[in-house]
């Protein structure tokens, strides 16, 4: 047809619609080689082979050596550390939630100046090494420490009171302070998302602010305390430099009993036991945590 206009579509002569424009052809598509998930996962696992399950591994098989763990679990020392571990760890433990528990109760919802640089500081503190807090506390109890020496002056005797340092109260003091941050980092993150309009409500009904903590802001706080405390108990188990420095000779856990197997009695195998022994403790207890909070829903 002469003439025609371009642009125009040219319609069918007995339809009079115009066809469908024609699509492109399609490229066909390119497969691409994806690598395999378990590549990825090789060099991790070569890490943790390499700084973790081989020296661990090392360990077991020194532990394994002929009547090593009948000799161990013979002998007082070893039953006497189990004890005093588990209780120090456990009493820790409690001591840490209900101080943290308190502290972070205040911090959150009674408002005073410096609030919040106290709340920063906790994340500070969390860097400290253990025994700082441990030296910090021998300059204020120690024998020879602040307390001891205003009492020796204003009374003139030779030697002061507080002697409670080099005893097993001094380390359960010792962990208290270092570990309650532990528990309070958890707690203050759960009530920076809680709602406050609860507890509102609850104080226009009437209810005492005693009332509140027990029965508003305790129940939330629960998969807090459960996450802060089983790591509290889990570090307290495994804890060594607070009971080496507070110079508490009478005090011996388990990890004291594996500095003093290998490095003073040079006794390899029952070192390797007493850790084995150590580790399986510490493994036993967080897989029962992670049972417990799985049922909790935390």
């Amino acid at each position: 047809m002469a003439g025609r206009a371009p642009g125009l579509v040219e319609e069918h002569p007995a339809t009079g619609v115009a066809p469908a424009p024609s699509a492109p052809a399609e490229r066909p598509p390119t497969t691409r080689r994806s690598t395999p998930a378990w590549v990825w996962a090789l060099p991790p696992v070569a890490v943790l082979a390499v700084v973790f399950l081989y020296p661990l591994a090392l360990v077991v098989q020194e532990s394994l050596a002929p009547g090593a763990y009948g000799d161990v679990f013979a002998s007082t020392s070893f039953r006497e550390a189990l004890v005093t571990t588990v209780w120090l760890a456990v009493a820790s433990t409690v001591g840490c939630l209900v101080l943290g528990f308190v502290l972070a109760v205040v911090i959150a919802f009674v408002p005073f100046p410096g609030g919040k640089a106290v709340s920063k500081f906790i994340d500070v503190f969390l860097s400290f090494p253990s025994f700082l807090i441990t030296l910090a506390l021998l300059f204020l109890y120690g024998t020879v420490g602040m307390a001891n020496g205003v009492w020796t002056d204003v009374t003139g005797d030779s030697s002061g009171p507080f002697q409670f340092l080099t005893t097993p109260w001094g380390v359960l003091l010792a962990e208290i302070t270092y570990f309650t941050p532990f528990v309070m980092r958890p707690l203050l993150a759960a009530f920076s998302q809680m709602e406050t309009a609860q507890l509102e409500v609850a104080s226009s009904l009437g209810a005492r602010p005693l009332r509140i903590v027990r029965q508003v802001i305790l129940p939330e706080a629960l998969p807090a305390l459960a996450a802060g405390g089983s790591l509290v108990l889990v570090m307290c188990l495994n804890e060594f430099g607070i009971v080496l420095f507070t110079g508490a000779k009478g005090v011996t856990t388990l990890p004291m009993l594996v500095y003093s197997k290998a490095i003073l009695e040079s006794d390899y195998a029952a070192a390797c036991v007493v850790a084995v022994v150590n580790v399986a403790l510490s493994v036993g207890l967080y897989v029962l945590y992670r049972g417990v909070s799985r049922r909790a829903g935390a």
